[in-house]
């Protein structure tokens, strides 16, 4: 997800200095969570949304049902850029994260607060559908992107 969620990051563990318990960075959490499900998951980028689909599955499968949205790999997202559109044809990869976003942002280039929301869109779903033992932050209250895509 370009410049807020790198897929170069290694996946180490932090301290967190406030208990002794050791936590996984957010990123390290998405990069771990996309990449070992045998689903493709589709976030839906004005509700938050997760929903998780068994692969293969096409695209025009998943925008057939929500019409004035379109679909995008996050692996494809970069500050300064327009969205790049799933093919209507493309059958979505396992363990990718892509974004269903309103038709009224498929023109305009991504700025570095759109993609941070967007991360931060992504982190709270993938936290919010993983089981309590998998790594959950649970001392600290949850923030909620204050940005909504429309």
């Amino acid at each position: 997800m370009g410049v807020c969620a790198s897929t170069q990051i290694p996946t180490t563990r932090r301290l967190i200095t406030a208990g002794s318990q050791n936590q996984m960075s957010a990123s390290d959490r998405i990069r771990r969570l996309s990449t070992t499900a045998a689903t493709a998951k589709v976030i839906n980028a004005v509700d938050g949304r997760l929903h998780e689909f068994p692969t293969p599955i096409q695209a025009k499968q998943i925008t057939s049902k929500n019409p004035n949205f379109f679909l995008c790999s996050a692996e494809t997202m970069s500050v300064g850029a327009c969205l790049i559109r799933a093919a209507e044809e493309e059958e979505l990869q396992s363990g990718q994260i892509y974004f269903l976003l309103p038709e009224s942002r498929a023109q305009k280039p991504l700025s570095l607060p759109d993609l941070c929301s967007l991360a931060i869109t992504a982190s709270s779903a993938l936290c919010k559908s993983q089981p309590a033992t998998v790594d959950r932050i649970s001392s600290r209250k949850k923030s909620n992107s204050s940005r909504k895509f429309r």
